[in-house]
């Protein structure tokens, strides 16, 4: 692509290039080492979450570097920023935890106002952990100037003692630890080995059901998503991504061309044929929100009732991102649930071509077992579930991939932190049967819901993963397994309904049905919520609170601003 072609007459970094006036913009450039032809070429924002708090993150500067080579070959100008990125493996738990849906705001907000400020034409993001994916994919439905997202790649699997393992597997062997079944050295040896490379968590967690997400709704090159960090092939996808934004300058295709309501629904559609983290529950609705469509928690539910579960992932399955991009990597998993009418075919997406088109010369591999073709699934429906009821009445999510029990009823214990529900799991102050409550978790009561993993890994490693269930406003981790129904709105520090019950309620949860009822009449419901007093929070000022004063309810995808549909213009047509 010879951006010598492109015309800047309708970029934005005319306004910071183009004519006398921009005398002193262009000395500032110049001083960076930029040539004339340099400058006068569009210039394109790589913009990389990297930083040294995780593995998750660790490899993105390297990778940037190639995408800058892949937009330089292609005649465009790269221009590298970095932004935030909370890692939830290591905010978990405690009350950093709070900062990491806030970060997916952060991102995208922080993105957009690099790429405002110096006017750049494109957009070429890298992303490692959970909320820097959809924070990334969000910025660039915003800004909707031409866009490709790279997801940094997965980490490889530890081995110990003859298995695979994860991070999940670390959380869980401290319940294991906390009821004598495994010693100190034994804990030391498990956390040591889980996590050997860099990457992100390599089970269907939530940054690799969002790296799924990204191949199915079209911002990323084929198989881009599904290569391990560490795999040398991973630079022939950024540099392809580098020469590729700029074609989609030439041709003017926008991430809002690529990311209609079909192409949610694709995305939707992949996150439950995979098992894969309920938060994409919440970043689906935010990512359409950014592009003006209405898409929220029950339109994700009713793609999620209607797909089949066949990816053969774990926390509840026995593979990992690695084994499946062995097997044929994320477009096997497209091609079969194409092949079966679960599908939009004729979506756009960053290759300028098709879903359909993409998927022409991708071929069933028999020789694998990772993915199952879509008429042979794992279940026949869905490995996530939307629930409703008069305890959930705008709705709560549970991931069922890997459950054998699908109803549960119990009497409430509640909880009105995680810490304290924690510390009952902790020292076994609980009983089989009981459904334990964590509320006043939610987007504006944590404020941040936070993810109950270090809780939930705690109880499946004392055994009592499908003996107890957990109910919370707050999130739970891709990593979660058990009867685990997260997403519960309206929150508790609006009045809902979860703020309400009290201990010994009886809470009944179908996830045939798809249904969560607490045994309470309509009339008792409102007698409790005229007696209900709002609670304050530890967080009465910074980011935190900021948030927590413009973000919305789970159900919409917790956004801060009016999004697309309220905008007056778009940055692409500054």
């Amino acid at each position: 692509m010879d951006a010598k072609a492109i015309s800047k007459a309708k970029l934005p970094s005319r306004y910071v290039t183009v004519g006398p006036a921009r005398a002193p913009h262009r000395s500032y450039l110049y001083a960076m080492g930029l040539s004339a032809a340099e400058i006068a070429q569009p210039l394109v924002g790589v913009a990389s979450c990297w930083n040294e708090a995780a593995p998750c993150n660790i490899s993105l500067m390297r990778q940037a570097q190639v995408v800058k080579k892949g937009v330089a070959a292609a005649n465009g100008t790269p221009r590298e920023f970095c932004t935030i990125t909370v890692t939830d493996g290591i905010a978990m738990g405690h009350q950093g935890m709070k900062s990491s849906l806030v970060s997916r705001e952060v991102i995208a907000d922080s993105v957009e106002l690099t790429m405002r400020g110096h006017c750049y034409d494109a957009l070429v993001g890298l992303a490692g952990c959970d909320k820097s994916l959809p924070g990334m994919m969000m910025a660039m439905v915003r800004l909707n100037v031409p866009s490709i997202f790279i997801y940094g790649g997965s980490i490889l699997p530890g081995s110990y003692r003859g298995r695979q393992i994860t991070v999940q597997d670390v959380f869980e062997a401290v319940g294991q630890h906390s009821v004598g079944t495994i010693g100190d050295a034994e804990l030391l040896e498990i956390e040591q080995a889980a996590c050997p490379s860099a990457g992100s968590c390599g089970a269907q967690f939530t940054a690799n059901t969002m790296a799924t997400v990204a191949e199915a709704i079209g911002l990323a090159l084929p198989y881009s998503c599904g290569a391990p960090a560490p795999y040398e092939m991973r630079d022939r996808f950024n540099f392809a991504s580098g020469e590729k934004v700029m074609e989609l300058i030439a041709k003017n295709i926008r991430p809002r061309d690529i990311v209609t309501r079909e192409a949610l629904e694709n995305a939707a559609t992949v996150v439950s044929a995979t098992g894969g983290s309920t938060n994409a529950a919440l970043h689906l609705p935010a990512i359409a929100h950014e592009a003006g469509i209405k898409f929220d928690l029950f339109d994700v539910a009713a793609i999620f009732e209607k797909t089949p579960y066949i990816a053969d992932l774990k926390p509840g399955g026995r593979y990992v991102a690695k084994d499946m991009f062995e097997a044929g990597g994320i477009p096997l998993l497209m091609k079969t649930l194409l092949d079966h009418g679960y599908l939009h075919g004729d979506c756009i997406t960053v290759t300028g071509r098709t879903l359909a088109e993409n998927m022409e010369h991708v071929s069933w591999n028999d020789s694998q077992d990772v993915v199952r073709p879509a008429n042979r699934p794992i279940t026949k429906t869905g490995g996530v579930v939307g629930l409703k009821g008069n305890l959930a009445p705008e709705g709560a999510i549970v991931k069922v991939a890997g459950m054998s029990e699908l109803k549960f009823s119990g009497p409430a214990r509640c909880f009105d932190s995680e810490e304290e529900c924690f510390e009952a799991v902790t020292q076994r102050n609980y009983r089989e049967g009981e459904v334990l409550v964590i509320r006043y978790e939610g987007p504006r009561g944590g404020p941040g819901m936070r993810e109950m993993l270090s809780t939930t890994a705690a109880l499946y490693g004392q055994g009592m993963g499908g003996k107890v269930a957990l109910i919370t406003d707050g999130r739970f981790s891709g990593a979660t397994r058990g009867f685990c129904i997260g997403h519960v709105g309206p929150e508790a520090a609006v009045g809902g309904p979860i703020g309400l019950i009290k201990d010994g309620d009886v809470i009944s949860i179908d996830a045939v049905k798809g249904t969560i009822e607490v045994a309470l009449s309509d009339a008792e419901l409102a007698a409790r919520a005229k007696s209900w007093m709002p609670r304050e929070t530890d967080y009465q000022s910074g980011a935190i609170w900021k948030y927590a004063q413009a973000v919305g309810s789970a159900r919409d995808g917790a956004v801060t601003h009016p999004g697309a549909a309220k905008e007056t213009h778009c940055y692409a047509d500054i």
